[in-house]
């Protein structure tokens, strides 16, 4: 009886711990942005819903879009790598934006009432701590064109 007790109780910490992890990158506020002169992506993704700016200048009308559950069980995992403490002081790997050879990106987060931001990088060329979540995120703007 102490055995079958034991693991439920197991079961039932463990799926707690799940569902908080969900509820966490729930209201967690995840912003994408690339700029240069010509072009401009600004992503907002909160509770698995992306709003998408993109195109030419900055001033683009938003689209809201759903991201699908198998796309947003990526994000969880890729953002659950993450050590957010690390972010401002991740690496770029490349610095074509200083000869207009990419974009200027930035990544920030809000986790738990903290913020928390990259310096900027190349957009498409993401420190590798990172390079999942910037991805995925940038492979949702995509699907959108």
């Amino acid at each position: 009886m102490k055995t079958i007790s034991l693991i439920l109780l197991t079961l039932f910490l463990g799926k707690s711990c799940t569902n908080q992890s969900q509820n966490d990158i729930t209201n967690t506020v995840i912003q994408y942005t690339a700029d240069t002169r010509g072009y401009h992506l600004k992503m907002i993704i909160l509770n698995q819903k992306a709003t998408i700016s993109q195109g030419v200048g900055t001033e683009n009308p938003s689209e809201e879009i759903a991201i699908s559950d198998s796309d947003w069980k990526e994000m969880i995992a890729a953002f659950h790598k993450i050590n957010l403490d690390e972010m401002p002081n991740l690496k770029d790997p490349t610095q074509k934006r200083f000869y207009d050879g990419a974009a200027i990106a930035n990544l920030k987060i809000r986790y738990q009432d903290k913020n928390y931001e990259t310096v900027s990088f190349d957009h498409g060329f993401p420190p590798a701590a990172i390079e999942n979540l910037v991805n995925k995120i940038v492979s949702l703007a995509k699907e959108k064109e």
